[in-house]
Formats: C-alpha cells, structure tokens, sequence
C-alpha cells in the first residue's frame, strides 16, 4: 500500500449493553473494536473521487460536484453519503483515490456502515489538512446514514465508531453526548460475539418502524408530562401515564424506561467489578427486546438460548438493530472453546444457520497512519 499517502481507519463497535434507547436519548454502553473499516487515500489531481475495495471486483468514480445523485449504488452510496454531508458542512472535498479494506462483516449488527462513513469523512479531512474532530465527524456521519441511506439511527455507531478508546467502554449520553469512559475489566470472563448469519438490513426491517412508534409514544406523554425525550421518563411516570399509549406502545417505552434502568445498574456493576451482576443484565436486556421491543426473532433468540443453557455463560443478549446480526456473550474464558462447539452445534440444530464466532478485542476508534 506504499502508493497511498495516508491509511485512516474506523471502528466497528459493539453496544455491552443499551439497546434501542439512543435514538430516544438514552445512556449506552458501546466499545469500538479492532473490527475495522480502513481507507488507503492518496489524492489524485481531479475532481473525482475513485473508490475500489480489497474484497470486491467493484470500481466506483465519483463526481465531487454531484455528489447526491448516488444514493442507489450498490456500493460507494455509504462514501458518497458521507463526503456530501462533509461537503454540505463546508468542508472542501479534494478528489483522490481510496482503497477500502473492511474487516467488519456486512449485516452483523457490529456497524459497518458507520465504520465507512466515518472512516470516509477522516481519510477527506485527512488529506485535506483539517484537523479532526472526532465528535463532528461522527455527527457528520450520522447525518449521512439518516438522510442519504435512510435509516433514521441514533449517534451510538458513528460516536463509538470514531471517539472509541482501546481496553474501555463509554458511557455516552446520546441526548447531550457526555461520554464517561470506563476501564473494561472482566476478571475472568471474555466477551464473545457470535453472528447469527441470518442476512438482515435495517433499511428493509422494521428498524425505522420501532423509531416511528417511539416518536408516537413521546408525542402522546408530553401531553401529559414535560419530557423532551423518553429517556427522561421515570418508572414511576411510566406507570402512571402508560394507558395513554395505545397498541404496542405501552410494550416500546417499557423496554426503553427498563433499559435505561439496566444501563445505570451496569454501570454500577461495571465500576465495582461485579461481572456477574452484569451478565444478569444482559440477560434481562434480551428479554425485553424480544418481548417487548419485538425485535429479536427465532434466529437470534436461538442464539441466546443455546449460550444461556450453559453455566459457563453468565449473561448473552442481541446487540444492534435488531431482526438478524450479532449476540455478546460473558464467558468464562478457560470455557470458551467448549461454549463455541456447544453454541454452534446447538444453534445449527434449531435454525440450520452455521454461527460464527469473531476474535476480536476493544480498540480505538479513529487511527490516522502517515504511509
């Protein structure tokens, strides 16, 4: 990779716990991994931006001053979305050549779309002699997956994405983005992600239906209560005003009050080196996003079954959006090797679907190298 001037990489991410609350403005638990999506750049001369991959046939050229106009690509339509909103952020756009190594697996629930886009935005400003912000540019980026890909996510991804730091997880407030870092240490225990290899995409799930619903559910309590976002609900309110909401709703905002609670109390465990108080919670997290968030499905509750059916496990629960992707599991670690042939076998039995395990550990986020 020597003819490229600079290597810039982004993280993937996992959510320890925290699930489908950052769009509600809820605290989250993410860690960035070494999962990572790494753009080679050099800078061409042109007014183009040509992208190609290490794992694709796939060539793609882009025209700076049209940059809107590929939102359909198969592929590049990530890139494109991002350098529009850093563009529209006035941000000057140099065209240059990227070569994209991506290392996060597609669809899994660990956020390859924000390790691109935020990756794309670094390696621009890179090359054009900004310097970075970390924060802008995950904001930048969330912009990007909301308005050009169409999934109307909350800041988690491209935060975690971008500011991660090696060996913590973060506390980001996603309402006011305060983000607390805390030293990960689980004693004799490891964290295991395990894909379910069901495909999925939030754009066709029902991802920006739950969003939507919760929308609905806020609008109904504030005529009630003053609350800017759900995650200002208490319990107590939560009771006293639940039959204002109709249909599923009182199940949504019951999962996002719950999970806000569950958040605070790992954070708690986190801090006092209580591990297993913590996979309790990630048990009780699941939970409650297959009953009440209703996002889990066979496949991954499967999973999770096969992963809490051992004593070796002590907590295992779904992460991402949701319908398909990736668990995290608290395992003994002298037990893992026996808990992946379990869980797999086990997994295979129920679905017909092969599990995957990834090794993987908590890195940093943004990381510029001078080739």
């Amino acid at each position: 990779m020597k003819e490229y001037e600079y290597k810039v990489s982004a993280a993937g991410r996992i959510n320890v716990i925290g699930e489908h609350i950052d769009y509600c403005g809820g605290k989250v638990m993410p860690a960035a991994l070494s999962l990572k999506n790494t753009v080679y750049i050099r800078p061409n001369g042109t007014n183009k931006i040509n992208i190609s991959w290490t794992t694709l046939p796939d060539k793609v050229t882009l025209d700076i001053d049209k940059l809107d106009s590929y939102r359909n690509l198969k592929y590049g339509n990530y890139q494109a979305g991002a350098a529009l909103m850093w563009q529209r952020a006035g941000h000057k756009i140099i065209g240059c050549d990227m070569l994209h190594d991506c290392t996060v697996p597609f669809g899994s629930g660990l956020s390859s779309s924000a390790a691109i886009e935020v990756s794309t935005i670094a390696a621009l400003a890179t090359i054009a002699g900004e310097t970075l912000d970390k924060v802008d540019i995950a904001l930048k980026a969330q912009q990007a997956e909301r308005e050009y890909t169409g999934v109307n996510c909350g800041i988690m991804d491209q935060y975690a994405s971008a500011c991660g730091k090696k060996d913590s997880v973060m506390l980001l407030d996603c309402n006011t983005l305060e983000c607390e870092y805390l030293p990960l240490r689980l004693g004799d225990y490891s964290l295991v992600i395990t894909n379910c290899n069901k495909p999925h995409s939030l754009i066709e799930s029902k991802y920006n239906e739950r969003r939507e619903e919760t929308e609905r559910a806020l609008k109904l309590l504030q005529q009630h209560i003053d609350i800017k976002c759900l995650a200002e609900l208490s319990n107590a309110d939560y009771k006293k005003y639940a039959t204002v909401l109709t249909g599923v709703l009182s199940k949504r905002i019951e999962h996002i009050v719950s999970e806000c609670e569950r958040v605070r109390m790992a954070m708690q465990a986190l801090k006092a080196g209580n591990i297993e108080i913590l996979g309790g919670l990630l048990n009780k997290s699941h939970a409650s996003l297959r009953d009440n968030c209703e996002v889990t499905g066979r496949e991954p509750d499967a999973l999770v079954q096969a992963a809490q059916a051992q004593s070796c496990c002590i907590g295992s629960r779904l992460i991402g959006g949701g319908f398909g992707g990736c668990t995290i599991s608290l395992v003994k670690t002298k037990y893992i090797d026996e808990f992946k042939e379990f869980t797999f076998n086990s997994y295979l039995k129920a679905t017909g679907f092969k599990a995957e395990f990834y090794d993987s550990e908590i890195s940093d986020g943004i990381v510029i190298t001078k080739l």
